[in-house]
């Protein structure tokens, strides 16, 4: 098992023995995933609970560890492949103490368009591996690598002197967000180099966020990164001409904008084909290549993409709509154009992990206020739900690997991709079959052969099995 390569992580044997169990505590859970609530999913809530506690404000297990083993798992599944595609981005974590270190006042991002709300929480960056089903046109798994805290610097108070206040504004430029994703990316690019992967290329999407000068002119050597950016974004031709009296010229011409390059008939669309929403789609979309950016500076010679959008129904009566079409720079002028369109369409599987870390692996839940727990905790979480997907993409492969049978309800088609509630409740009705006794292969076999209410198998079974759907 993955876990068991995990062991050098912790400090002490009592220390992985206490890890391992929270991790499958973590999975076995059915409330709230605090500290003691995986403590109870693992059988633990009539023992002594300090260890648990100690383990993360002691700081007696390293999460870069444990991420470092998801990374070479992944990097095995990926070795066949030329480049090495992954995402970053931030998230919050929602907190109600307001004397929990790390928290404070965050724009809410799911707050409606016309009134900025604010909560309360932590913010992490977290940046995830593309892990494909193979190399073309296919679905892909976001799995994570790294879960970084990323808190803002404390306002000085009212009395504070000028030396407090100057570093104040230190610490805003170490921990403004750009300069940490800017610092991870370069710790990632010297950890898969010391690991023997210096001769593959990582392409990271990013949001808009991402795509500032910060980032861009600290990019490392062999990292590729495409975001978005405004459509009135200020670009720049090569120069054609140098004058002969002067400084040399390093900007060539204005280019029109990307919404003007978007509206104009002089750029032709191309169609590309890409997969996204389950299905493969035929993308238009306007390339521009040879392209400046003065935020980016003159290290990267960049192409433009431009996405029209894709038409789509709410129901199979209603009128086609669309989004807005979207504004892509790359920093390799080399990329094709469908390895890039690709690349970023896999990015919204980080939006997928968000959701599943925070709604069924209980990211955040936990009540801690120690300034290491409250760091430790929830990349504990994110690492238990990595190698969770990455364990079940490797087992998956076998032929003969039986799953729990999804509810009537779902479509009768056959699924190619198992969401996390359904790894959950496998790997879940697999630990209470073995504790309770039960034959969890023939309790499949049976469910299946049920088609009629009259004729129904043991409930309680089943309620058990399907707690989280």
């Amino acid at each position: 098992m993955l876990i068991n390569q995990c062991a050098d992580a912790f400090n002490q044997q009592s220390a992985w023995r206490t890890g391992y169990d929270l991790a499958f505590g973590a999975l076995n859970c059915m409330g709230r995933h605090t500290v003691t609530g995986m403590l109870t999913a693992s059988g633990q809530q009539f023992m002594d609970w300090s260890p648990a506690y100690r383990l993360f404000n002691q700081a007696r297990v390293d999460t870069s560890r444990l991420f470092e083993v998801v990374r070479m798992g992944v990097l095995q599944e990926l070795d066949s492949q030329e480049y090495i595609v992954a995402h970053m981005d931030d998230t919050l974590l929602k907190k109600t103490g307001k004397h929990i270190p790390g928290t404070a006042w965050r724009r809410d991002p799911l707050g409606p368009p016309f009134q900025t709300n604010f909560i309360w929480g932590q913010r992490f960056l977290q940046i995830s591996m593309a892990l494909p089903d193979h190399p073309e046109c296919s679905q892909s798994r976001a799995i994570p690598i790294d879960f970084h805290h990323c808190p803002t610097a404390k306002k000085p108070g009212k009395k504070a002197n000028e030396t407090q206040w100057e570093n104040y504004k230190e610490q805003q430029k170490i921990l403004k967000l750009s300069k940490q994703g800017s610092d991870r990316l370069t710790e990632l690019r010297n950890s898969l180099d010391k690991q023997g992967f210096s001769d593959k290329q990582i392409i990271i999407s990013v949001d808009g966020s991402y795509t500032n000068e910060q980032v861009l002119k600290h990019l490392p050597e062999r990292v590729t990164l495409i975001g978005r950016i405004r459509k009135d974004t200020k670009l720049y031709d090569l120069p054609q001409s140098q004058p002969q009296l002067g400084r040399k010229r390093t900007y060539g011409e204005r280019l029109p904008t990307p919404e003007q390059i978007r509206q104009s008939d002089k750029y032709e669309w191309q169609q590309v084909k890409a997969w996204a929403a389950g299905r493969e789609h035929k993308f238009d979309v306007k390339v521009l290549k040879n392209t400046l950016w003065r935020s980016a500076g003159l290290k990267h010679l960049m192409q433009l993409v431009i996405i029209r959008p894709l038409g789509y129904k709410l129901t199979k009566s209603s009128r086609v709509l669309y989004r807005e079409p979207a504004y892509l720079i790359c920093t390799d002028n080399e990329l094709s154009i469908e390895t890039l369109l690709q690349a970023y369409l896999w990015r919204w599987e980080i939006e997928v992990n968000f959701r599943d870390e925070k709604s069924l692996m209980g990211c955040g839940q936990a009540q801690v206020r120690n300034q290491e727990s409250i760091k430790l905790v929830p990349a504990f979480i994110t690492a238990v739900y990595a190698m969770l997907h990455l364990a079940a993409h490797r087992s998956l492969k076998i032929a003969d690997q039986i799953m729990l049978p999804r509810p009537k309800w779902y479509k009768k088609k056959p699924e190619k991709r198992h969401s996390t509630g359904d790894l959950i409740n496998n790997i879940k009705a697999q630990l209470w079959a073995r504790g309770l006794g039960l034959n969890f292969s023939g309790f499949v076999n049976q469910e299946l052969k049920t088609q009629s209410s009259r004729n129904t198998a043991n409930p309680c079974t089943s309620a058990m099995f399907y707690m989280r759907n």
